[in-house]
């Protein structure tokens, strides 16, 4: 049982458990979405005030709520099944979606950039756009630059290019946005952005695609792991990498940041893997 992937409480636990686990009322859930532009998940209802980010979901993303518990609600994420509890303040009822956030952006009031802002958006949040007004998107909620949303299946095709995107963010355990993100953040922004399911954690990451040999060169896109880390190939020298070295997303020489991570006594590279197909090195979508 991996409880980041476990969608039960002591009390309530998804349908989908039923016959592997007894004493507790079984639901399907109900079905929500993220309203704020950020929500952090966490692993118990006390640890949004003393325990440790889990991760973040972001604006319109899929939530299941399966448990509820003063101002918080457990179940798991549509995207990736991770679970863990959200404040219930950042939840509204599920409703469909047709764009994703391909910029971070704003959403306004009126379709103008005058306008006083409703909130930020972050990059890969996913709305309901309704028709156009002029250079904006008119969503159920407000307006959108039209430079900044793209068609749900209108997808990047270069995962690193998406993570260049993200240079000089600040390191933030357990964060998926521009604001701040980790290692495995990075890596699922980037792929998801591609069209690409991934998993959260890094070790949850480290079964995409196939293992590549030894013997083989690495391709642009390519996912080296360490025991608690993931780092994307960009070309034959550099990868790209939220980390606690830098306290940023950075690009870092592959044979330095190998020899750096093993002095730190973070051991050796445990995968290697290429998702998709790779690119060939210094390629550019």
């Amino acid at each position: 049982m991996d409880r980041r992937l476990w969608p039960a409480t002591a009390r309530a636990a998804h349908t989908s458990l039923q016959g592997r686990i007894e004493g507790v009322a079984f639901n399907d859930g109900q079905a929500a979405e993220i309203a704020a532009p950020l929500a952090n998940v966490y692993s118990s209802p006390d640890s949004a005030q003393t325990g440790t980010l889990e991760r973040q979901l972001l604006h319109g993303d899929g939530f299941c709520v399966i448990d509820m518990a003063g101002a918080h609600a457990f179940g798991f994420a549509q995207k990736d099944g991770y679970c863990g509890w959200v404040t219930q303040a950042d939840l509204q009822p599920a409703r469909a979606k047709t764009h994703w956030l391909a910029a971070p952006s704003h959403l306004y009031p009126a379709p103008r950039v005058q306008a006083p802002p409703i909130m930020p958006l972050p990059f890969g949040a996913k709305v309901q756009v309704l028709e156009h007004a002029g250079s904006f998107a008119k969503t159920d909620q407000g307006y959108i630059p039209l430079p900044h949303v793209r068609a749900m299946g209108d997808w990047a095709d270069d995962p690193v290019a998406v993570a260049e995107t993200f240079l000089h963010c600040p390191y933030l355990w357990g964060g998926n946005s521009h604001a701040g993100l980790d290692c495995s953040g990075l890596v699922q922004a980037a792929l998801h952005a591609c069209g690409t399911a991934a998993g959260a954690d890094s070790d949850l990451q480290q079964t995409l695609g196939q293992e590549i040999a030894p013997q083989a060169a690495l391709m642009r896109g390519d996912l080296l792991f360490w025991r608690g880390h993931v780092a994307m190939v960009v070309d034959t020298a550099r990868l790209i990498h939220a980390n606690g070295h830098s306290m940023s997303v950075a690009y870092e020489g592959i044979s330095a940041c190998i020899q750096r991570i093993s002095d730190a006594g973070g051991g050796d590279v445990t995968h290697r893997r290429r998702v998709a197909g790779g690119l060939p090195p210094n390629q550019r979508a």
